[in-house]
């Protein structure tokens, strides 16, 4: 009988595993082996509103389904031999989590951890921009997102010494790292333009955007032939004064507007005379569409908050008893990681290059953000892979071809995938 690889795919927020069968699809079309039998774990638990309740309780809900397939196996009399993950938006951080609590309960002594990849991750949590609408959105969005709000936007205390639960995780003395570093083969892939959910600083780990304005600043951008919209290579031109940032609303906003992506979400793009009809009731549409959603949020996270609840007064429950073991270790290891968060030399940047100056279209990035930036980019075996998909409203859910069969839209995504699944190594 053949030896398992067992691939797990995780969604994102407000997803389930319907998000992912493209990545299913290809991948079970791409990779074959006489040697060893791939099989694909969607991980079902975490789904739709349960998104609310934090990296850390999602992380754990997929490691019971990962250590209940790893028993499934058992009892068929197959043996699981390799682990790999695959983390779509918020589920690339709940990956993170996920190899930590593996690793932490030895796991990986008697399987091999092969494959870590994620798509569109907000792996520092999500930045702040110069601008009113970002100010908003980091004010609401830890209130209105329950506990993965506050993780988000690095708010939370978890750590009993008020560390946040992305800084515990980017750190190298803790387990997540450890577990991370385990993994030979590692690769993360950021939309390098259109993304206004997961920006490229976060997707990809870095201390700045160099595609925030690529057609202005006239950024020359080779495109993979065989994998469509991943970027093969691109130049920066030497540096110049950047041009000025049209006012909001303005007709050069508009413009600017336009010609990166469509005005209009796809399900509001309707041909003539409809699209008129649509325009002439935004005033209307907008403010409901901005109410409904707050409402829809603050229900959301008002159940998820009394889940928690529920969840952390459960003392025996597996979930409080990995948690509480972790946040020991923690409070163990204070004493050695105490120093400065932000980066003091040259050689704690990524990559040693200079930081280039704050222009506005390039995010805000508090110490922390550095510093996990500075961490993260020291793991064995990073690779990087950028995509430049265009002419799309947003294309955060285009990336992993989220919904082929309501928009078209989102086919355009398939060659990102096609390069993960070849990428693969089974």
């Amino acid at each position: 009988m053949l030896p398992v690889h067992l691939l797990v795919l995780i969604h994102g927020m407000w997803g389930n595993p319907e998000h992912l069968l493209e990545l299913h699809r290809i991948i079970r079309e791409t990779k074959s082996s006489s040697d060893v039998e791939l099989q694909v774990l969607l991980a079902e638990t975490n789904r739709d509103d349960a998104t609310y309740d934090g990296i850390d309780w999602g992380g754990e809900r997929v490691a019971q389904e990962v250590l209940g397939k790893a028993e499934e196996l058992k009892s068929e009399g197959k043996t699981l031999a390799r682990f790999s993950v695959t983390g779509y938006s918020l589920g690339g951080l709940l990956a993170r989590y996920l190899v930590g609590i593996l690793h932490q309960r030895g796991f990986f002594k008697d399987v091999i951890p092969v494959n870590f990849n994620t798509l569109a991750t907000p792996h520092i949590g999500l930045p702040k921009y110069r601008s009113l609408f970002s100010a908003i959105t980091s004010s609401l969005g830890p209130k209105l997102l329950s506990r993965t709000g506050e993780q988000f936007y690095n708010v939370d205390k978890w750590s009993s010494t008020g560390q946040s639960l992305l800084e515990v995780m980017a750190d190298p003395d803790r387990v997540f790292y450890q577990a991370l570093a385990l993994f030979p083969h590692i690769r993360i892939y950021a939309n390098a333009i259109n993304d206004s959910t997961v920006p490229y600083v976060t997707a990809a780990i870095e201390l700045a955007d160099p595609f925030a304005d690529y057609a202005a600043n006239g950024m020359d951008i080779e495109l993979d032939e065989t994998y469509g919209p991943r970027i093969k290579s691109y130049t920066i031109p030497p540096s110049r004064s950047p041009p000025p940032t049209p006012a909001m609303l303005s007709y050069g906003w508009f413009r600017k507007f336009k010609s990166d992506r469509p005005f209009l979400p796809p399900a509001f793009q309707r041909p003539f005379p409809v699209n008129v009809i649509i325009y002439v009731l935004l005033p209307i549409l907008i403010p409901l569409g901005i109410s409904f959603a707050v409402y829809r949020l603050s229900m959301a996270t008002r159940s998820s908050r009394a889940r928690i609840k529920s969840l952390e007064s459960d003392q025996s429950s597996t979930l409080f008893s990995t948690l509480a073991h972790l946040e020991k270790q923690v409070e163990d290891a204070v004493a050695d990681v105490i120093d400065d968060p932000s980066p003091t030399c040259e050689e704690d940047s990524p990559s040693g290059a200079e930081e280039p100056p704050l222009l506005p279209e390039q995010p805000i990035l508090t110490p922390l953000q550095r510093k996990m930036i500075t961490s993260l980019n020291k793991l064995p075996n990073l690779k990087k892979e950028a995509a430049f998909i265009t002419s799309v409203r947003n294309s955060h859910a285009v990336i992993v071809c989220r919904d082929v069969k309501r928009f078209s839209a989102h086919k355009r995504g398939e060659g990102i995938i096609r390069h993960w699944a070849d990428s693969f190594i089974l």
